[in-house]
């Protein structure tokens, strides 16, 4: 008889994840446990599924991939990559791209970008933002819990109040490479800035030849109704990074930049990165979303309306919830009737279903999530 899993996780893996289920099946914005229960799942791997589970389309570009050739060197023009890299120069409004195997690879990429074409070396970034946990990311990270561990960090980094523009003017100057900022910061709980200050972070970088650094990690590839969260404001960044749902679920990241900011031969690269299966289902995902886009902004207003009477933020299908304490309680209760969401960072609920969700799913979840919440 095989070992439970379960077992085989706590003998042999890092306990680095409080997991609460096993999943073992995936269609569409639904999921079933290996106890055969189903989900109308509101996660979505963290706004990583964005085609759904399995999407048909993303399933058949990786399997006719895998097919021809799994991977391909670096050291050669690899299939599908350029063809990507076309289509996110495209959606971005940028020059060229550079892909990695997640997000926080695109921002450690995006931070020696920034210092290697500046020459400067330090950055500052934002209270409550999350840019990843290798450790050049985790310095533009500011979440206390996961930095203090591993400190002292690089590069350095001052941190200044989400939304607040006098002081971030205050902060950079003519030493900073880059500011990194979130359109939504989404582990935070869905907070969602001022309207103008993307215009005022603009604005400063123009000033002092900091480079703006916009991580659409979570909140790209059409999560909040446009392409990128950061196009709601009419506000051109000089390097944009892109992971969790540009490829459904399998694993890649890019970063892509403006005209005159690129690597030059040697100056970075990557086993892995741009491979061709990733490609195939990046490219799959972009068709998928191209169709559903102009839809994502009356799916996250039912979820708006719907959720009224708990004051919810968001913008497409990205929202949030201030719950406080109660937020695990609320978590296991919509789990333990068949509806999964997240608890981000201090008390804050989040729901970021696969763009593909119908409304009748949408209907189920919101009942549910209210009788939580109630």
């Amino acid at each position: 008889m095989a070992e439970d899993s379960r077992a085989l996780d706590a003998r042999y893996y890092m306990p680095a994840f409080g997991r609460t289920m096993k999943i073992v099946r995936g269609s569409g914005s639904r999921v079933w446990d290996d106890q055969g229960r189903e989900y109308i799942d509101c996660v979505a791997g963290i706004a990583v599924c964005s085609t759904g589970h399995c999407h048909p389309k993303v399933v058949e570009a990786i399997c006719n991939q895998a097919k021809e050739l799994i991977h391909c060197s670096n050291l050669y023009y690899v299939p599908n990559q350029a063809e990507l890299a076309k289509k996110l120069v495209e959606i971005t409004g940028l020059s060229k791209a550079f892909f990695s195997n997640s997000g926080t690879e695109a921002n450690e990429g995006a931070i020696k970008l920034a210092r290697v074409r500046t020459g400067r070396k330090k950055f500052v970034a934002f209270n409550h933002g999350f840019h990843g946990r290798t450790c050049g990311a985790l310095a533009v990270t500011h979440k206390p819990a996961i930095r203090e561990p591993f400190e002292p960090l690089s590069p350095p980094c001052t941190f200044v109040d989400y939304g607040d523009l006098d002081a971030l003017a205050d902060a950079v100057d003519k030493d900073t490479a880059g500011v990194f900022v979130e359109p939504i910061q989404g582990e935070a709980g869905v907070l969602i800035p001022p309207e103008g200050f993307f215009r005022g972070v603009r604005e400063i970088c123009d000033d002092t030849g900091a480079l703006m650094i916009v991580d659409e990690v979570q909140t790209g590839m059409g999560r909040t109704g446009k392409w990128l969260a950061i196009q709601h404001t009419g506000v051109l960044p000089d390097i944009v990074t892109l992971a969790k749902g540009l490829a459904s679920g399998f694993p890649i990241g890019a970063l892509v930049a403006r005209e005159g900011l690129e690597f030059k031969r040697s100056e970075h690269g990557s086993t892995f990165a741009g491979g061709p299966l990733a490609c195939a289902a990046a490219l799959a995902t972009i068709e998928v979303i191209e169709e559903i886009l102009p839809d994502i902004p009356r799916k996250g207003e039912l979820f708006m309306k719907g959720l009224s009477r708990h004051n919810p933020r968001g913008r497409g299908l990205m929202i949030g919830i201030s719950v406080g304490e109660r937020c695990p309680e609320v978590q296991q209760t919509c789990a333990e009737n068949g509806v999964l969401v997240n608890c981000a960072a201090d008390g804050n609920l989040r729901l970021v279903p696969p763009l593909v969700i119908t409304d009748e799913e949408i209907e189920t979840a919101l009942g549910v999530i209210n009788a939580a919440l109630d």
